[in-house]
């Protein structure tokens, strides 16, 4: 019995082993069994194609031979995700799609004409028509076709990309607040510093608009002459390019979009921070994040074509044609910034086909000049509701830039190459055979050094610059006359402190405006032409008008700015300047009323005493040396302005009033007809001047918060 039970273990063990053998033995024929991991298919990996994906795998070619004998051929079969789960349960309509006698020497196969934005199991497998061993499943994706949904994919991308950049460049001048606008302001020497300046605004606060709006307040208001602008917004152009780089380095080549949610999650408890500047850094952040999950998503929107598709080929075709394909192709870079109204998104777009391969790298450089004709002409277009100074500040932008692009034409081919010879020198790559590689590197290297090149030359030629702006922007006769905002018509500035710094000049002007109707009202008491005396009076009438329109338009706009939050110091300087345009609308009043009572007495056919005249005048320079001191006062810092000189002019008015009123007085204890016809008009005449000197001083108060 123990001997057959040992007999029967030993063939057991026999059958066992030769088993084992013969499985070891399939193994290094057979990589694998069926629904397990085929250790010969290995690499296995997929990638997304436009309604379909391609496999690629590779093979251990220590067995390729005896596979090959065997007569073994690679074989593929997917499913949707769905339909893989379905099949594994028993459904019916749930089938794999099979694809067999792909040749062993083959490491990739391409699957087409799926569903677009769909999820798919794969396997790789090896059959030899008895046999069929499959890999592990795999997953794949599909993209959705181009069309009119990801076109709009790709118009929402760009739209966050801009908005990004808007919302970042609004944090970044928030949280600088005051100091960009002082270091602007305090560029008066020469246009080296003016260049630097706006170099480094520009980069800080990304935005060359930005750089653009600020030079043109100062323009306006006098603090900057336009030659000064000029090398300010040069020094603007050249800051822009810094966008160039931050995209080609964090956007393309530093995954920055995977930490956006990160960034945003740093940038938005800081929105509930009551200081206003750590709210302002919130924007900058949380701007800075959307900029790049934009630019991500307009890498996903763009299309992947290879060399053979028709859109590659018309670009490829188009730039081997000389100057006319440059011209075209500047031009259609025009266009883009036109309609996407930022030449920094226009940028990263361009930057996006190149990196996707969609255009060269020749034609993306023409783009790019384009795109520096397309920001001028929206700036043109914005100066069209500004004043003569904005206009004049938007065409010397536009000159400068047409010029420079113009020279870049006719000398583009020398330039892309010493751009390729420049990139070799440095071991950047080969910008021409390699675009998707450093295609954007060369992008970035040609629009920093033209737009250097632009301002190295154009530099010499800012005077003739600045007289053929204001030769083709010519100042309108008569424009005194007619009303308008020069400072605040264009809307409400992106904080609360430019906001102010618009409002305060245009203060300025209504200050100087209330000042003209001084000087005609003293030319009104002693013009003795009929003919004349109606045009001064219809003149004073006009800017009477001027200033209740005034009042209600600057009135509103401060409003505006009181809806934000603002600090303290902010809050009594808008207080202040209501009440000053208050009491600059009242000076109005009381002139157009002088000049009713005047006309009055000259239709009546009163004429006051040589006496009565002088002391009016003395009484008229005394106001007109107020009204300069005021005018001074509004266009000063507050902290800078005096009240000693206007509270000194102020006693001499009141106390020539005194004067005027005594000697007035006896004049009627006389009963001397001629003074009792014509008294009560002088009497309105010298009173309403005092008022003027009274609401003078105070605005002069008001600019320093004593409302």
């Amino acid at each position: 019995m123990k001997k057959n039970f040992f007999l029967l273990l030993a063939v057991l063990l026999s059958a066992f082993f030769a088993n084992n053998t013969l499985a070891q033995s399939q193994q290094q024929t057979i990589p694998a069994q069926e629904e397990s991991s085929v250790d010969s298919i290995q690499n296995l990996n997929s990638k997304t194609k436009v309604e379909g994906f391609s496999v690629s795998w590779n093979l251990n070619y220590g067995i390729f031979q005896e596979l090959k004998e065997k007569g073994y051929s690679i074989s593929i079969r997917y499913n949707t995700k769905i339909g893989a789960n379905r099949h594994s349960k028993g459904y019916e309509n749930s089938d794999w799609t099979e694809v067999h006698n792909i040749d062993l020497n083959s490491t990739t196969y391409t699957i087409t004409d799926l569903e677009g934005e769909q999820s798919y199991v794969y396997q790789v497998g090896l059959s030899n028509g008895d046999t069929q061993y499959w890999s592990s499943k795999q997953e794949a994706k599909t993209e959705r076709s181009w069309g009119i949904f990801r076109f709009l994919v790709l118009i929402g991308a760009l739209g966050m990309f801009i908005y990004g950049m808007k919302i970042m460049s609004e944090g970044l001048q928030q949280a600088a607040g005051s100091r960009l606008r002082y270091l602007l302001g305090s560029i008066t020497s020469n246009r080296i510093k003016g260049i630097l300046t706006g170099f480094g605004i520009t980069s800080i606060v990304q935005s060359s608009s930005v750089t653009t709006v600020m030079t043109v307040s100062f323009v306006n208001a006098g603090l900057m002459t336009l030659v000064q602008s000029a090398g300010v917004m040069m020094g603007a152009n050249i800051g822009t390019t810094i966008t160039g780089w931050i995209i080609n380095i964090f956007g393309f080549k530093v995954s920055i979009g995977s930490y956006a949610l990160v960034l945003i999650a740093i940038g938005a408890p800081l929105m509930f921070f009551g200081k206003q500047k750590i709210k302002a850094w919130s924007s900058a952040i949380i701007g800075f994040s959307l900029l790049f999950m934009g630019l991500g998503f307009l890498k996903d929107a763009v299309p992947e074509l290879d060399e053979t598709s028709a859109l590659v080929q018309f670009f490829v075709d188009f730039k081997d044609i000389p100057f006319l394909s440059t011209i075209l192709f500047v031009f259609l870079g025009t266009l883009v910034t036109i309609i996407v109204q930022s030449s920094s998104a226009a940028l990263a777009l361009t930057m996006t086909l190149v990196a996707g391969g969609v255009i060269p790298f020749e034609v993306a450089a023409a783009m790019i000049l384009g795109e520096n004709i397309g920001t001028t002409i929206t700036a043109e277009l914005a100066s069209t509701v500004g004043n003569v100074h904005a206009k004049r500040s938007a065409r010397i932008h536009s000159l400068f830039n047409v010029i420079g692009v113009t020279w870049a034409v006719l000398l583009f081919p020398f330039l892309i190459d010493a751009i390729g010879a420049f990139m070799a020198a440095i071991g950047a790559g080969d910008p021409f055979n390699n675009p998707k590689e450093h295609a954007n590197t060369g992008i970035a290297i040609f629009h920093t050094a033209f737009n250097l090149l632009n301002v190295l030359i154009m530099i010499w030629f800012v005077p003739w610059i600045v007289r053929v702006a204001e030769r083709t922007v010519k100042s309108k006769g008569g424009v005194d006359e007619e009303f308008h905002l020069d400072y605040i018509g264009a809307g409400y500035m992106s904080t609360p402190d430019l906001s102010l710094l618009e409002a305060k000049k245009e203060i300025a002007k209504f200050g100087e405006l209330t000042s003209r109707m001084s000087k005609f009202s003293r030319d009104l008491l002693f013009e003795k032409s009929r003919k004349k005396q109606k045009k001064l009076i219809e003149r004073i009438g006009k800017y009477e008008e001027i200033t209740d329109r005034v009042e209600v338009e600057v009135a509103n706009y401060l409003s505006k700015i009181s809806e934000g939050e603002l600090s303290v110091d902010t809050a009594i300087r808008i207080r202040g300047m209501n009440s000053i345009v208050n009491d600059l609308e009242r000076i109005g009043d009381i002139y157009y009323q002088i000049s009713k009572s005047l006309e009055r007495k000259a239709e009546s056919k009163i004429w006051f005493s040589p006496n009565q005249r002088n002391r009016l005048d003395e009484l008229f320079d005394l106001v007109d040396e107020a009204f300069e001191v005021m005018c001074e006062n509004l266009t000063m810092h507050s902290a800078d302005v005096s009240l000693e000189k206007a509270i000194k002019i102020e006693d001499s008015i009141n106390k020539k009033r005194d004067q005027i009123r005594s000697e007035y007085l006896d004049a009627l204890s006389k009963d001397d007809e001629l003074h009792m016809k014509g008294g009560i008009i002088y009497n309105d005449v010298f009173a309403s001047l005092e008022k003027v000197g009274d609401h003078i001083i105070n605005v002069s108060e008001g600019i320093v918060g004593k409302v």
